[in-house]
Formats: C-alpha cells, sequence, structure tokens
C-alpha cells in the first residue's frame, strides 16, 4: 500500500516537473537559450501570493500569474542583445540573471521563509481504499494536465504553435519564409511564463513556506528532467521532466528512511547512466540526417 501511495504522488509532482520543463524546452527550442533564472519566476510568483494575502483568491492567483508573466516577458528584454553573442557568454548571462534575483530577495526578505496560506484547505486528505490522497495532488494532477494538453494544443493547432515550432527547427530559414521570429520568441517567453505561475499556484499549497530559492529548488531537477528527455525536443524535455519527479517520490519510498540523504546522490547517479547510454535524450528516437538548404 505504501508503494501505491508513493505512486501517485509520483505522478503528481512528475507532471509539475514537466510543465516546468517544459517551459524551459519551449524557450530553449526557438532562441537555443538554457534560462537559468526560470526558477526565479516561480519564485516571484509566490512572493505575489504572500503580498495579496487576505485578499479573495481570484485576486491572488491573477496577481501572481501576472507577475510571473510580466517577469518572463522582462527576460526576454534583457536576454534579447545576447542572442548573437556565444553561448558561454549567455549560459553566464543567465546564471548572473538567477543569482541577481536570488540575492535581491534574500535582501528584501531575509532567510527566514514566510507561510504564503494559500489555499490551505486542499492540504486536506481524503481516504480511497486505504490510502490518503490530499485534494491538493488531485488539483495538481488535473491543472498540470489539463495545462499540458492545452500547451500541446497551441503548439500543434494554431499559428503562433506552427510559427515556433519553425522557429525551433531552424529559426534562419524560417525568418526566410516571413515567420515573425522575435514575435515568436516573445510568445515563447509569455507561454513559459504562464506555465511556470501554473506551477506556483500549485507548489504554494503544496510547500506553503516561501524562501528566495522556492522556485530554484525546483527548477534544477527539472532542468535535469531536461536533458535527460531531450533538450532540443519539446515533448521529450516534458517526459524527461516528468520522469525525474517520478523517479524523486519513488526512490524516496524505496530507500530505508536513514538512507533518504542519499536520495540525489542515486538519482544523479542514475541520470549520468541514462546519458551515458543515450546521450541525445532518453525520449528522443534516432536522429535522420537532414540537408538545410
Amino acid at each position: 500500500m505504501i508503494y501505491l501511495q508513493a505512486f501517485v504522488d509520483a505522478v503528481a509532482l512528475g507532471t509539475l516537473f514537466a510543465l516546468v520543463a517544459m517551459g524551459i524546452g519551449l524557450v530553449f527550442g526557438v532562441i537555443r537559450l538554457v534560462n537559468f533564472a526560470h526558477g526565479e519566476l516561480l519564485t516571484a510568483g509566490a512572493y505575489a501570493l504572500l503580498f495579496t494575502k487576505g485578499m479573495p483568491i481570484v485576486v491572488r492567483i491573477v496577481v501572481s500569474l501576472a507577475v510571473v508573466v510580466a517577469l518572463s516577458a522582462v527576460m526576454e528584454v534583457i536576454y534579447r542583445p545576447l542572442r548573437t553573442v556565444s553561448p558561454a557568454t549567455v549560459l553566464i548571462a543567465t546564471f548572473a540573471i538567477s543569482f541577481l534575483l536570488q540575492n535581491a530577495a534574500l535582501l528584501a526578505f531575509g532567510t527566514q521563509g514566510e507561510n504564503v496560506e494559500f489555499l490551505t484547505e486542499l492540504n486536506k486528505a481524503f481516504v480511497v481504499g486505504g490510502l490518503r490522497i490530499r485534494w491538493i495532488t488531485v488539483v495538481g494532477l488535473a491543472v498540470g494536465g489539463l495545462t499540458l494538453a492545452a500547451t500541446a494544443w497551441v503548439l500543434r493547432r494554431t499559428d503562433v504553435g506552427l510559427q515556433m515550432r519553425a522557429a525551433a527547427a531552424d529559426v534562419q530559414m524560417a525568418r526566410l519564409l516571413g515567420v515573425p521570429v522575435r514575435r515568436v520568441v516573445v510568445m515563447a517567453f509569455l507561454v513559459a511564463g504562464l506555465l511556470a505561475g501554473v506551477v506556483t499556484l500549485v507548489l504554494a499549497v503544496q510547500r506553503p513556506l516561501i524562501t528566495p530559492t522556492f522556485g530554484f529548488q525546483v527548477m534544477i531537477p527539472a532542468l535535469v528532467g531536461v536533458v535527460v528527455g531531450g533538450l532540443d525536443r519539446l515533448v521529450p524535455a516534458a517526459l524527461g521532466g516528468f520522469a525525474v519527479g517520478f523517479a524523486t517520490v519513488m526512490l524516496s519510498s524505496l530507500l530505508p528512511g536513514a538512507q533518504r540523504v542519499f536520495l540525489n546522490t542515486v538519482l544523479f547517479v542514475l541520470v549520468i547512466t541514462i546519458l551515458l547510454v543515450k546521450p541525445d535524450g532518453l525520449f528522443v528516437g534516432r536522429r535522420r540526417a537532414v540537408e538545410r538548404v
């Protein structure tokens, strides 16, 4: 029964990690930029919930989502001049933005976390066949699944999604064919911000203690999932994020209590083993050579 309970929790966490991984993969797919500051979007949304404590729930949700999407748009403006520089420079710049925002939050709010008190009633559990399932687990699965499905629909069934996929395949060719690349890049950042905002709302219920590293702690394993799944493919990236989230919970349930301190060690050993066997990504099929004109 304990493993069935862990399975339910693993699927819920995996869904959230998949959303974070999809946001990271979406931006990377369009402009080949790994945004290490993506986790700070979650932190900003969480602090927005903290500042709106006492306001109606709808207002808090709208403000949090607006703050996250707005910060994502600001990041796009900051990164815009860096698109023509070397990948190493961009990588350092995203690290710098991440730690700048973390330290700004540290100076503003201190090291002590604060309770966001957001939809606390969803942490109550109900019992099904001996399983204790929190309502937030059900809500997280529903919201995460619908968000993933909606994002996939946008990418496959809308003009903006088609343009994003074209830019991800070959940005220069997409530009020659008349795709408004600048608008596509902005939309990629906005969609990534919206995905981060959804994750923030669910995590704020599950982990109500808000600290300056609130989002960074989620971004790192999700980024690992992106690499495991396939960095330059959106669906494999999301599947990789899900796999890492799922494995985190299942390994935690399998390890003895005293050995759980080594959870990250075991997880990263598995990740390294996977990358040694399939360096292109666990969910990426065999690549076919494509001649670009």
